[in-house]
């Protein structure tokens, strides 16, 4: 099973619940693991568990990084909000980073994110019944 990381900035965590809704059927397929309190809340409102691993700010994010370097994190969605300064900068862009670096799919909005978790296409072009 693939593990998926949900991360989201306090400004975007709204919006995160509302993805998960929207996409929670989907996202029974992965082992859902998250920072502190994103994992709280999605745990407290949906009826999906999502494993805390830190808090982003005191060190979460590298800690996620690190998952990625041991080959524990397959797919990320991280709803950052751009236009606030944040104290651990470095260790967001250390995140992306490690993802890009590591091809792993790293969806940073909600449009991404919905294109991640999308169903596979059935056949190929050029198959019978396109």
């Amino acid at each position: 099973m693939e593990t998926l990381a949900l991360i989201a900035h306090d400004q975007k965590k709204n919006e995160l619940l509302e993805w998960v809704k929207d996409h929670r059927e989907a996202l029974r397929k992965y082992r859902l693991i998250g920072t502190g309190s994103t994992a709280e809340l999605v745990n407290s409102i949906l009826d999906l568990r999502v494993e805390s691993f830190g808090h982003g700010p005191q060190g979460g994010d590298i800690l996620l990084a690190a998952k990625i370097l041991m080959d524990e994190v397959h797919r990320v969605v991280f709803f950052m909000d751009p236009h606030t300064p944040h104290s651990h900068e470095h260790d967001i862009q250390t995140l992306i980073r490690t993802a890009v670096s590591n091809n792993i799919p790293i969806a940073l909005n909600r449009s991404t994110a919905d294109f991640m978790v999308q169903p596979e296409p059935k056949g190929k072009v050029g198959e019978a019944g396109e």
